[in-house]
């Protein structure tokens, strides 16, 4: 439910201030607008209020909307009537009006991101985890325990700031200059080489690459909690056990358990265990679980966790209200490029299909989200305003981008495109967004079935 409310709440805010742009711009150039509609489709509701030509409508398919100008191309219009038809303005008047839409998607990330940024921003210390030889990092001297401080100048507060700074600048790719902090509060600077990223490798965790991981603290290999009637229950394990030994192997830390349990799916694991002052040996069979197109073995345990030691993790940011613009400003912008890049890099092969989600996956952030509080949500509904922004401006034909191309060839030549031109590009344009749908829908259920 909490995921479907979501859903529709951020569908609902981001349809809404497009089609309001539209909206506003059309009744400034002095265009009549008959609908407004919220979703598509069969007509749920709709209303006009007194002294209006507007038609306020809700649809059956909520995802998207329009705004229906007075338009000599789309019906009769009366002789009284045809300096309010939207045909009938001048090209700079028609532009804007498509324009406005998507520019009121990038005004809503900046005022969502202002919020934030003055709300403050939750996230995790910039803190490097171990640093594996002979990686990027490691040849730039960095150490376990650093805490980042800054890249090229521009300070980093968090974790999540570090990835989206390097994902900025791996798309350009060259060496990056970093500032840090050692575990002995000593001031480090390194030159860290990030040109070995390749465009297949922003596909996933790009850091693992350079040699870059989140410090986590150590979880000893004591079991916290155990699932109802799984593999752990069955053998007999108990909250609390501490796991000595895998099949002779000394354990130290849980992931190290981890790895054994994922790495035996149908094989007898035999624990040494430790329960108060009594020492026992278990063995349990782990259940042979899919996950990601691979074959891992799971037993339904999950460690005892030093909630302090987590806490200390956790950081947060914010910035005084004039700072805050300035920072939503350039976020909106960054974010609008990276996702322009991506873009391109998807449309000549350098990067994988797979990085489009459509409708399930969005659904499911919505609700991810929203679960993990109001700063996490206005974070996604920013996200995905500059997405939609970015994807309207797409010169397709159908999307407001399209129109712009045609207006923008109609100032240029001194004539309108022809009809012909238009119709050709609405098909073009059909089957185009048709294919990325059908390529998005087709993500998130290979998601959800990999897991």
């Amino acid at each position: 439910m909490i995921t479907l409310l979501a859903f529709i709440g951020a569908i609902a805010l981001l349809v809404v201030f497009h089609e309001l742009g539209h909206y506003w711009a059309a009744r400034r150039c002095g265009v009549k607008v008959l609908r407004f509609s919220i979703g598509f489709g069969k007509v749920l509701y709709q209303k006009r209020f007194a002294g209006s030509d507007t038609e306020w409508v809700i649809s059956a398919i909520p995802l998207g909307g329009y705004v229906k100008m007075l338009d000599e191309r789309e019906g009769e219009v009366v002789a009284q009537d045809l300096k309010y038809a939207f045909n009938r303005q001048p090209v700079l008047q028609r532009m804007a009006i498509v324009a406005a839409g998507p520019l009121a998607n990038f005004l809503l990330a900046i005022v969502l991101y202002w919020a934030l940024f003055v709300y403050g921003v939750p996230g995790l210390k910039p803190v490097l985890g171990e640093v594996p030889q002979g990686s990027p990092a490691s040849i730039a001297q960095m150490q376990a325990g650093e805490t980042i401080l800054g890249i090229n100048g521009e300070a980093i507060p968090s974790w999540q700031e570090l990835r989206w700074t390097l994902l900025e600048l791996a798309l350009r790719q060259g060496e990056v200059k970093i500032e840090a902090r050692s575990a002995q509060d000593e001031q480090l600077f390194h030159l860290l080489d990030i040109s070995s990223l390749e465009a297949k490798d922003l596909d996933g965790e790009f850091l693992d690459k350079l040699g870059l991981s989140l410090y986590r603290p150590i979880v000893l290999p004591v079991i916290g909690q155990i699932a109802e009637n799984s593999v752990a229950q069955i053998a007999g394990l108990q909250e609390g056990d501490h796991i000595l030994l895998s099949n002779g192997v000394a354990m130290q830390r849980w992931n190290e358990v981890v790895e054994v349990v994922r790495a035996s799916p149908g094989k007898t694991v035999q624990l040494g265990i430790l329960r108060g002052e009594q020492t026992l040996s278990i063995a349990v069979v782990p259940q042979a679980v899919s996950e990601s197109g691979q074959t891992v073995g799971k037993i339904g345990a999950a460690p005892q966790v030093d909630e302090a030691a987590w806490q200390a993790m956790f950081t947060e940011v914010s910035y005084t209200p004039l700072d805050a613009l300035t920072r939503s400003l350039r976020k909106t912008w960054e974010t609008s490029v990276i996702s322009l890049k991506m873009l391109g890099k998807m449309v000549v092969g350098e990067i994988s299909m797979k990085n489009l989600s459509g409708p399930i996956t969005i659904a499911d952030y919505a609700g991810q989200s929203a679960g993990m509080g109001m700063a996490a949500y206005l974070g996604f509904l920013a996200l995905i305003s500059v997405s939609l922004g970015v994807l309207n401006l797409l010169p397709i034909p159908l999307l407001d981008g399209g129109h712009l191309l045609y207006y923008a060839a109609e100032l240029v030549k001194g004539s309108p495109v022809p009809e012909q031109i238009w119709e050709i590009g609405q098909k073009i344009g059909i089957a185009l967004l048709g294919t990325l749908m059908i390529f998005a829908i087709y993500n998130d259920i290979n998601r959800l079935i990999s897991g």
